[in-house]
């Protein structure tokens, strides 16, 4: 089947699934899980030729570290993707929610209602989970998806895929789509009749490239540049274990941080011991001047400032204020996911206002900035843009609203000239359509 044949299937399955039941999308979703349980042997086969091309990329100099451990699954990794599709089976259905309700006359009622998108096609890296997470956002959620992965996990996904549409015959036909090649996607992109929302998941220039060629919105998850900031009134032990876990926990995910900032106040106490642990752990740092007065370190380069390493390593500076920190994070960041570490309410609101994010933290770990983590079943990504939806993209994130007006023969000369009709617009917060 050509790609623009696998998008028409797709805007057709669409209108199919906006009218599907809750219960026939969860018994997808359960099956769908069910399917990943049973083909656990195949899927990790086709896995484990994935991994084997990567290392020899690796060997290579042409892939990085990061991107191998994104790639590989295991039993572990299987389980959690199918904890993860029935998290999102239990997720609260968005479709025919009523989000508002006024009469805007007596017996004429103005509803505005949640309806899936439609269509969306997502393009995403070396993590074969994504197409599951996609994909089970896409039934929940009531949309067609059109998939593109990396090459690097091309029998992964091809695996799964064959996996999850088996197990789905309840859906519309075509209403999940694999495309592969560079160029499906920019027949894809061209597709503004028929695709509603693309999700882009890589590079800055990546996601530039993906607005750059399509009239479809782009809702776009770019690097993580985060940042954890310990003030002046940090709890220097919830401190180091929050900056150790932002950094070590995992570090080729895109909520990892990659720069630490020290209020000057307590660089002293803070810096000796936390880079000691950092380095036992394997990270190699670089600091900016002031840092390394305290620290020996390599220098930082400007470059590293907005460097997404996606690895072991961390660029640390020292700010002489909270302000600094908010203007170092908001002219380097990312907008993904910022934290700070201190023991004052007043100066932790204010960081959180004036950064410039889609999450923002107060002593916790960037780490958390997960859609699961959420209590959202899943993400088809973190979305660092300001339109449509931000932060970790869930079902909720794959809606839009339609307005259904329910009348009793109403005209709208009723409502103008002399003697007309007054409007009520009065709210009615508990009718639902």
């Amino acid at each position: 089947m050509t790609t623009d044949a696998k998008v028409d299937a797709a805007a057709e399955a669409a209108l199919g699934l906006a009218t599907t039941s809750t219960e026939t999308r969860d018994e997808a979703l359960e099956a769908k899980a069910t399917a990943i349980e049973e083909a656990g042997e195949e899927i990790l086969a086709a896995n484990a030729v994935d991994v084997e091309q990567a290392e020899r990329q690796l060997a290579a100099g042409a892939y990085t570290q990061a991107l191998v451990d994104r790639l590989k699954l295991t039993e572990a990794k299987l389980a959690s993707i199918v904890e993860m599709v029935r998290s999102v089976a239990a997720q609260p259905d968005p479709i025919g929610q009523t989000v508002s309700a006024r009469e805007l006359a007596p017996g004429l009622e103005l509803f505005e209602v949640r309806v899936p998108l439609g269509v969306v096609a997502a393009v995403f890296e070396s993590r074969p989970d994504a197409l599951v997470q996609i994909a089970a956002l896409g039934a929940k959620s009531g949309n067609a998806v059109i998939l593109k992965g990396g090459s690097e996990a091309a029998e992964s996904n091809r695996t799964l895929h064959a996996v999850i549409a088996e197990a789905t015959p309840m859906l519309p036909v075509g209403w999940s789509a694999l495309i592969e090649a560079r160029e499906d996607v920019e027949t894809v992109l061209a597709r503004d009749d028929a695709v509603d929302l693309v999700m882009p998941r890589g590079s800055g220039e990546f996601v530039a490239h993906v607005e750059a060629s399509t009239r479809i919105p782009v809702l776009g998850h770019t690097e993580g540049v985060c940042h954890v900031f310990i003030d002046a009134d940090a709890d220097a032990g919830m401190a180091a274990a929050i900056a150790m876990d932002a950094k070590t926990q995992y570090p080729a995910v895109c909520n990892a941080m990659e720069t630490l900032l020290v209020h000057e106040a307590v660089a002293a106490d803070v810096l000796p011991p936390l880079v000691e642990e950092l380095q036992q752990a394997g990270v190699t740092l670089r600091g900016d001047a002031q840092t390394r007065q305290v620290v020996e370190l390599d220098p930082v380069t400007p470059d590293d400032w907005r460097t997404e390493y996606g690895d072991l390593e961390l660029s640390i500076g020292t700010v002489g204020s909270l302000d600094a920190a908010v203007e170092h994070i908001n002219t380097n960041g990312s907008k993904h996911t910022e934290a700070i570490v201190t023991e004052d309410a007043a100066r932790a609101r204010r960081f959180m206002q004036a950064v410039d994010a889609a999450s923002v933290f107060h002593n916790a770990s960037t780490r958390f900035a997960d859609g699961y983590r959420y209590g959202l079943g899943a993400e088809v990504g973190i979305a660092t843009g300001k339109t449509h939806a931000r932060g970790p993209v869930g079902v909720e994130g794959l809606t839009t609203t339609k307005y259904y007006l329910e009348g009793e023969g109403h005209r709208v000369a009723e409502f103008t000239g002399a003697d007309a009709t007054a409007f009520t617009h009065r709210t009615t917060p508990d009718a639902t359509w």
